[in-house]
């Protein structure tokens, strides 16, 4: 009897040792923001598939999808909107996947945003669309995407009274990726003839900073325009 006894015993107890050493019950818990964080994809997926809140928002009210569009991550933004990720969600500085992207350069994650139900009627904290940072910065192809999107406001004036082209003017450097992105704004149909707030347009402010190629590419829009001065 007593040896039926100590064979349970040592059979219960190995069985809570295993239980202890079980990986599940070492392993420290992550949160979906922390999994965000470091990439965790498949952790990230079980999440949501047992019911996380895919809009779910760290202290600054950053979204799971802005944490991973910081990071450039592309593989987690793509998770995180087959997943129903809210692609315009600002936080409290009013950043959004998609104005994030487009301000950093991140083209494909503009592309994905864009197929995602982008807003184009939701600004930044300068009152500013994708596109304004992206000319300001040089991103070449952020710009031939967004000034080429039907319904695009290539025209919006931000709160600086600036519009994009403006911004790639006043804020560029003259070199040949602005001269690019200013060739794209006039392809895609701007107005080159909206001045800043005291009144002077891209035009004037580009041939004082002695930009010429710049300057050239819209006096030549505005010889076709027929608004040349």
């Amino acid at each position: 009897m007593n040896y039926v006894l100590l064979v349970c015993a040592v059979f219960f107890l190995s069985s809570c040792q295993a239980k202890t050493n079980s990986p599940d019950m070492n392993a420290p818990s992550v949160t979906i923001i922390e999994a965000v964080e470091k990439n965790q994809l498949s952790v990230v997926r079980e999440a949501l598939k047992n019911g996380a809140d895919v809009n779910t928002t760290d202290k600054s009210k950053r979204s799971l999808l802005l944490i991973a569009t910081q990071a450039n991550n592309q593989e987690m933004a793509k998770l995180l909107v087959a997943n129903g990720a809210d692609v315009n969600q600002q936080d409290q500085i009013k950043d959004s996947p998609f104005l994030y992207a487009g301000a950093a350069g991140f083209a494909a994650l503009v592309s994905l945003f864009l197929e995602h139900g982008a807003r184009f009627d939701v600004f930044n904290r300068y009152n500013g669309s994708a596109l304004i940072p992206a000319c300001e910065r040089g991103h070449l192809a952020v710009v031939k995407i967004l000034a080429n999107t039907k319904g695009f406001p290539i025209d919006h004036v931000n709160r600086l009274g600036w519009t994009a082209l403006m911004e790639a003017v006043v804020l560029g450097n003259g070199s040949k990726k602005y001269v690019e992105v200013v060739q794209t704004l006039v392809n895609a149909g701007c107005n080159i003839a909206i001045p800043d707030n005291d009144g002077v347009t891209a035009l004037q402010h580009a041939r004082s900073r002695g930009y010429t190629e710049i300057a050239a590419v819209l006096e030549n829009a505005a010889v076709q325009n027929g608004t040349k001065k």
